[in-house]
Order: structure tokens, then sequence, then C-alpha cells
């Protein structure tokens, strides 16, 4: 394959970027926070998505409703994308409760409606890696939920976050 071909299909629009298309919208989301045994954190807050760039990218922009919980503003943006080079899903994630960028790596299942994320960052208790695992499963088009797993250092995994997304427009 030439190099021009080969660019001409790095930056085509695929099927894979398709399945983005319910996740567009604004929709109200229920977050619960687990930050360790108990009963979880409860919050509210308002995604926004749209496609960018011609379709390629899934723009997120989050802001949490007022609480006096730990993060009292929050508010996040992020990107998810499919990479057709390396032919996997990537995402990158930035918010007001911390100073890095999140980024992970995956798949969707064969039904088109449950995504594998996987990505590592640091533990801000030990400054050692950490394993993360994110599972957004479309239950419809005004539906989804995303639930996120973190590796603790006995290598086993821990639910720490749930959000589930309403469509309001």
């Amino acid at each position: 394959m030439s190099n021009e071909n080969a660019c001409a299909e790095m930056g085509a629009v695929t099927d894979a970027h398709k399945r983005f298309e319910p996740f567009v919208g604004t929709f109200a989301a229920e977050v619960k926070m687990w930050m360790g045994p108990g009963d979880p954190m409860v919050s509210t807050g308002k995604m926004e998505n749209e496609l960018e760039l011609g379709g390629r990218f899934l723009k997120q922009i989050y802001k949490g409703d007022d609480n006096e919980g730990p993060f009292p503003d929050f508010q996040g943006r992020g990107y998810w994308g499919y990479n057709t080079v390396d032919k996997h899903y990537e995402g990158v994630w930035m918010d007001t409760a911390c100073t890095f960028m999140q980024s992970e790596k995956g798949s969707v299942d064969e039904t088109g409606k449950v995504w594998t994320m996987i990505g590592e960052m640091t533990n801000p208790g030990t400054g050692k890696p950490m394993r993360k695992r994110t599972v957004i499963t479309l239950q419809d088009d005004n539906h989804h939920t995303m639930e996120t797993y973190f590796t603790g250092p006995d290598g086993s995994e821990a639910k720490s976050m749930e959000i589930k997304y309403v469509r309001k427009s």
C-alpha cells in the first residue's frame, strides 16, 4: 500500500466511529463513588457530548451539580476516539479532582454495546502504578452506564465508581 493510501485510510471515519452516535447529546448523570468500604458518595451532574473533527472524536464536557462533598465544583473534559491504525478505542479524561490526564485503550464487544477500556495511573496513596478498568455499557439511545474498577496493591479489583446517564436532549 502506498503512503498516500495509508494516510487516507488513517483519517477515514469508519463504522467504529459511528458507534459514538448514541452518546451524542445532553445526559443527566447520577454518580456513585466508593472511596473505601461502606456506602458510596452520591452526586449528580450533566454530561454534554458532541462529535468533533468530522465524527472522528466524541468530545465530553461534564459539570457536576453543587454538592457538599470533597469535589463541590466538579468539572471534567474528555475525548473518546477510534484509532484506525492500531485498531482500538482510546480515551483521555481530565478533571478538577486531579492534576493529571487519564488515558485508556480498549475495545467493544461483539454486540457493539459494551466497551472495556484499560489504563494505568499512579496510586495517590502509594505512589505506585495501579490498573484502571472502565466498562461503558449502552443500554439504548437514552441510557448508558460507566463503571470504573481499580486494582489494589494486593492484586484484587474493586469497583470505585458507577455513573448512570439518562438522556435530557
